[in-house]
């Protein structure tokens, strides 16, 4: 994004309020080339005012509208595809909107991927890589596991040097279980550039082999490496935030989502942790006006899951129910627009609503898809006790627990 979004001053607001004028007139636009392939290109989806981080939210719209007037320009023109795409990408992970900007972003890269590229160019191969490489990580978001290990595969052909592709390549085997393979991309991503984006795969993996404190380190590496207050800081900063809460260091994630928030305030993911904290203390009136808070900033499916619990365990039926019937049609949504939500599904019927046999068949077709993946044998595990059949649930639990995983919940399976 560093290369993608550009400060632009008032000419971009200029050019937006051009679009917006010119939008109205597409009765004219049929015969003009710049002005339908404008009306073809995805929207930019206004933040809410919470998250617009002052200049940061005027930055965006800056790129955005800079590469909408390249393609007016040139119609013929690859790079703002590719632009565009990117700025999806981040969209999607700042705002939530996930089932309107990765299919957008996905639009935009199978656009420019259309295209004819002259191999000989250095800058037209460059180009192929990047948008690739841009793909594949959507794929990833999008759970298409195998589809992003086969573009990615096709990425690194062309530039083998790049570290962001290794990233791509590591958690794709990660998620489909190739756990050795992921190891490998992820030391060639590290010796690369250590960063963190690598860091943050290096304690991924740490945590997978049972490596905790390992993870731990590596995380803290990778926040303290990002821009203070930046997204992908303020990104890490939770993710260290979760993982010190998944291994009962309560106090320590209640640190780091504390010091998210003063570099970058309102920030929902850190907001949400604090939300589950308060859930694991049992002050439901807490988390509730935590959680509604993050609900009313982004349309985060686990915002509502984190309420959902909330309310289960306090017992606010009426409300739990409402609240898993918002979550149900959301994960519909990102469903019909290409995103594999089936490991998702499984989760939720099992752990919020209690339906272990509708829970099973979505753990399953997500099993068939990625059977050596841990945390899919983890679910398996959990719905065959909770369905009383401990044959097949210590199966699963043995191939969760393949690669040496601390994970408290299936260590709690195993006693």
């Amino acid at each position: 994004m560093k290369n993608t979004i550009i400060f632009l001053g008032f000419m971009a607001f200029a050019i937006i309020g051009f679009y917006a004028c010119e939008k109205g007139n597409s009765q004219t636009n049929n015969n003009n080339p710049s002005m339908t392939m404008l009306e073809s290109i995805p929207k930019l989806l206004d933040r809410n005012a919470k998250i617009q981080y002052g200049k940061e939210w005027e930055t965006v719209q800056n790129a955005y509208g800079k590469q909408r007037k390249a393609l007016m320009d040139d119609p013929k023109a690859k790079e703002p595809w590719l632009n565009l795409a990117e700025i999806f990408i981040n969209e999607a992970r700042v705002t939530g909107e996930h089932p309107h900007y990765y299919p957008a972003a996905l639009e935009c890269l199978n656009t420019l991927l259309a295209k004819d590229f002259n191999e000989q160019d250095p800058k037209e191969r460059d180009l192929k890589f990047r948008a690739l490489s841009a793909k594949a990580g959507v794929e990833l978001s999008l759970h298409e596991f195998a589809k992003a290990l086969v573009t990615g595969e096709e990425a690194v052909k062309i530039n083998p040097l790049n570290s962001g592709i290794y990233g791509v390549l590591t958690d794709a085997n990660v998620e489909l279980g190739n756990y050795e393979k992921g190891v490998e991309m992820a030391d060639k991503m590290v010796s690369i550039k250590p960063d963190l984006r690598s860091y943050s795969r290096v304690s991924y993996l740490r945590e997978i082999y049972g490596d905790i404190p390992g993870a731990i380190e590596a995380l803290t590496m990778a926040a303290q490496a990002g821009l203070p207050g930046a997204d992908n800081t303020s990104w890490a900063s939770v993710t260290l935030g979760n993982l010190y809460l998944h291994y009962g260091k309560i106090k320590e994630a209640e640190a780091v989502f504390n010091a998210t928030l003063e570099a970058r305030p309102d920030y929902p993911f850190a907001l949400a942790g604090l939300g589950q904290i308060a859930i694991m203390r049992k002050d439901y009136d807490k988390a509730e006006t935590l959680l509604k808070q993050v609900t009313a900033i982004i349309p985060e499916v686990s915002f509502y899951e984190k309420l959902a619990t909330a309310y289960k365990e306090s017992g606010r039926i009426d409300e739990h129910n409402k609240t898993m019937n918002a979550i149900i049609a959301m994960m519909k949504d990102d469903q019909a627009h290409g995103h594999n939500m089936d490991l998702e599904f499984a989760h939720v019927y099992s752990d919020l609503m209690d339906n272990q046999t509708v829970a099973l068949e979505y753990a399953m077709k997500e099993y068939a898809a990625r059977p050596d993946n841990i945390d899919v044998n983890g679910a398996l595990a959990s719905i065959y006790a909770k369905l009383g059949d401990m044959e097949k649930s210590k199966q699963h639990r043995e191939k969760a627990l393949r690669t040496g995983s601390k994970k408290p919940e299936l260590l709690a399976l195993s006693k």
